[in-house]
């Protein structure tokens, strides 16, 4: 053997006597003292399926854009994760439950819609694709259906939307479901608008379409009269230099039969004019006549109807509550009172008891506050979404649970350092960066373990090499 050959030789044999250890200490099979290549190969294979995936922590929530409850049973919550699935909290938000692990496919860890059926709270869709179109946007896989309260889940159509922005459940019937979709928010295409299903999502029909820039953002329905909707759509794109929210596909919208027609009410008596760009929509469950509707536009606000979007009033105009729209402008009515409404914003959740002529910030565990879901039957219970996770309100907002109860912080990426045991480090979604060790003689890796070394977000932290 000369040269040129020994040194392949050596290392092929010194590689396959490195993984025979790896596989004895993993007590997989027993290992030959020479191997060739290819059985190399094949038990290199062997010794990393016997790996096994686990969390380490930190135990942070992450951004939460879709949350429903069950009207029936006040303890009972569902929330929906933008990179960390689907959770379950039976007993007001003090633990959580993953219900979508293992369950979804691809993408569908990103959830931008959750709805549970009135009539049948065993039946719950989810709706995958974050709603937020940021930059850093997750896609997803369509809408899934669960039978059984979460435990299992089954694909149930709109694969090709890449976006569900909400969902909503007829009251009486769990097969009829309707979904707004902002499609494919990089590139035009056909893949936005209001989708509706009388099947239990076997098959869709696109009910509500604007144009291959529009999409639609919110969707409620009438709780006296299924047969009324109203939904906004939103003409808006992102490129990697770009961001353009509003245009003249943007609008609100109403049917009285089910989705089969549509009149755009946009420019009804007492609206903005000029450009339109993101709105959110609301009806009260007390007085159906009454309608919120928030708009981003040089004279946008919040706007109250009173008779069902034939006229409308601007009653607030503050900025603290339409700032960046592009992220919020959601707005949502309290089921007993139609001069109490919530808006969810950056710093707070705000709350007006006098039809939206003020707001006072009640003060959730995290900021970025994005959606709300109020019981119907008692509406000091209250769960709400935020970049830190889900949380819920039992007293109208005064206080609320913890937002350190749910693993599903984002991370834009990971270092390690040459610590015996290595350290991680890594920066999140809005939870700043972190450092903490890779194992520990508690057999677990408790949240004191990591340590805060940045605040913000999309942070790189690296640690140098010798001096972590």
């Amino acid at each position: 053997m000369n040269s040129s050959t020994r040194t392949p030789f050596l290392r092929r044999t010194f590689a396959a006597i490195l993984t025979g250890l790896a596989i004895a200490l993993l007590g997989l099979t027993a290992w030959p003292a020479l191997a060739t290549p290819a059985t190399a190969t094949v038990r290199a294979k062997q010794v990393m399926q016997a790996l096994k995936w686990r969390s380490i922590g930190p135990y942070i929530g992450g951004r939460v854009v879709a949350v429903s409850g069950v009207a029936s049973e006040p303890n009972l919550f569902y929330m929906g994760a933008v990179d960390g699935g689907i959770w379950k909290s039976t007993d007001y938000g003090i633990k959580w439950t993953n219900l979508s692990d293992g369950a979804l496919p691809g993408n569908s860890d990103s959830i931008g819609a959750i709805a549970v059926a009135p009539s049948n709270p065993q039946v719950i869709y989810a709706g995958t694709g974050e709603s937020d179109i940021r930059g850093d946007m997750i896609t997803g896989d369509g809408v899934f259906r669960s039978n059984d309260a979460g435990k299992t889940w089954q694909a149930a159509g709109l694969s090709d939307t890449h976006t569900i922005m909400g969902l909503v459940v007829d009251p009486n019937h769990p097969e009829v479901v309707y979904a707004a979709s902002m499609g494919h928010v990089f590139v035009s295409g056909p893949h936005r608008g209001i989708f509706k299903s009388t099947n239990g999502g076997k098959t869709w029909h696109k009910i509500l379409f604007v144009n291959n820039q529009t999409g639609a953002v919110d969707l409620v329905m009438d709780p006296s009269n299924p047969q009324v909707l109203y939904a906004t759509t939103w003409q808006a794109y992102r490129t990697p230099w770009k961001f353009s929210s509003g245009g003249p596909g943007s609008g609100l919208w109403k049917t009285t039969d089910g989705g089969e027609h549509w009149t755009n009410i946009t420019h009804h008596p007492g609206l903005p004019t000029g450009v339109l760009g993101k709105m959110g929509i609301a009806v009260s469950a007390s007085n159906p006549n009454v309608l919120y509707s928030i708009i981003q536009a040089k004279d946008g606000g919040i706007f109250r109807s009173d008779d069902g979007g034939g006229h409308w009033k601007r009653v607030n105009h503050q900025w603290e509550l339409r700032q960046r729209a592009f992220y919020y402008m959601a707005i949502f009515i309290d089921p007993k009172n139609p001069d109490t409404l919530y808006v969810p914003n950056v710093l707070a959740l705000w709350v007006s008891h006098n039809a939206g002529k003020s707001f006072q910030a009640l003060h959730t565990p995290h900021g970025d506050n994005h959606i709300v879901w109020i019981n119907p039957h008692n509406p000091q219970i209250i769960l709400e979404g935020n970049d830190g996770g889900a949380t819920v309100s039992t007293d109208g907002g005064a206080t609320w649970s913890t937002e350190h109860n749910q693993p599903t912080g984002q991370f834009y990426h990971v270092n390690l350092d040459h610590q015996f045991p290595f350290h991680i480090y890594g920066a999140q979604q809005d939870e700043g960066s972190f450092e903490g060790p890779s194992a520990s003689v508690d057999g677990m890796i408790p949240l004191s373990a990591w340590h805060s070394v940045a605040y913000g977000e999309s942070t790189v932290v690296v640690p140098q090499p010798g001096k972590p």
